[in-house]
């Protein structure tokens, strides 16, 4: 991997590892559309950072801002085709750390108890 390569890689796991980032992915991948929606489905985060991390989603490309011209105003969340791109590249990360996970676990287990 060239120097600039590994600044890519870099860039890439720091935002997809940012807190926050993936949970709200994931929300608005199971669904969740309104701002409400969101905060319901991500536990613990607050209002502010919730609309400053969809603010930032949405400069990145992966989540999509709609505004419905309805009384009152609606305003939609939804994960960008590059946002599902995303989503779909990280599986196997997750799918590794189960596995390694599981080891980790299993090897944590046999150091305390011997």
């Amino acid at each position: 991997m060239d120097e600039a390569a590994c600044r890519r890689f870099q860039r890439s796991v720091e935002f997809a590892g940012r807190k926050w980032n993936g949970a709200i992915l994931l929300a608005g991948v199971r669904g969740a559309r309104r701002f409400s929606e969101y905060r319901a489905t991500v536990d613990g985060i607050s209002d502010r950072l919730l609309a400053a991390r969809l603010k930032e989603l949405e400069a990145e490309g992966v989540i999509e801002r709609h505004v419905k011209a309805t009384t009152p105003v609606t305003i939609l969340y939804t994960p960008s085709a590059s946002g599902l791109q995303l989503i779909e590249l990280l599986q196997p990360l997750v799918e590794w750390d189960a596995v390694h996970s599981a080891a980790r676990s299993a090897g944590d287990a046999a150091r305390e108890a011997g």
